[in-house]
């Protein structure tokens, strides 16, 4: 975790304070080491599971009326001290908000994910782009779709 690439820059980080997250469930994908993981998840990817823990399952209700939604996740392996990266396909440093690394101060990685089926306290999607066992820390109809898809005819 201490390696650092050319150009990188890090700083000293102060001990976390107590953000009051709820981990709302854990996410289930086939990838098991960083390098494993697709650089930003494909809609046409792996089936991958959402799993809700109570008292939260209630909260799916009608999540299945939208065809993607946004999924948002701790990104509990990453490394959250630097300011400077050198990402691998380049040689080209960038700040840490110029980039979709989950190399980040709050590493919260977000998906736009579609939505193949809901069943009890599980969702299955394609689209994810998170190592196996990654904290759920929520769910959200995509910001594209207003309204629920219309029941059919």
């Amino acid at each position: 975790m201490n390696d650092i690439r050319p150009h990188e820059v890090m700083i000293p980080l102060a001990e976390p304070d107590d953000a009051r997250l709820f981990f709302i469930g854990r996410i289930h994908t086939p990838f098991t080491e960083r390098k494993d993981c697709p650089r930003q998840g494909s809609h046409d990817g792996p089936d991958c599971r959402i799993e809700i823990f109570e008292p939260w399952v209630p909260a799916l209700k009608g999540i299945d009326d939208y065809d993607f939604v946004e999924v948002l996740y701790w990104l509990d392996k990453a490394r959250r001290d630097l300011v400077v990266q050198n990402p691998n396909h380049t040689d080209k440093p960038y700040g840490t908000f110029a980039l979709r690394s989950p190399v980040r101060p709050n590493p919260i990685g977000t998906s736009r994910v579609k939505l193949v089926s809901a069943i009890g306290p599980n969702l299955i999607v394609r689209g994810l782009d998170c190592l196996d066992g990654t904290p759920l820390v929520d769910l959200k109809p995509d910001r594209c779709e207003f309204t629920p898809k219309a029941p059919p005819k």
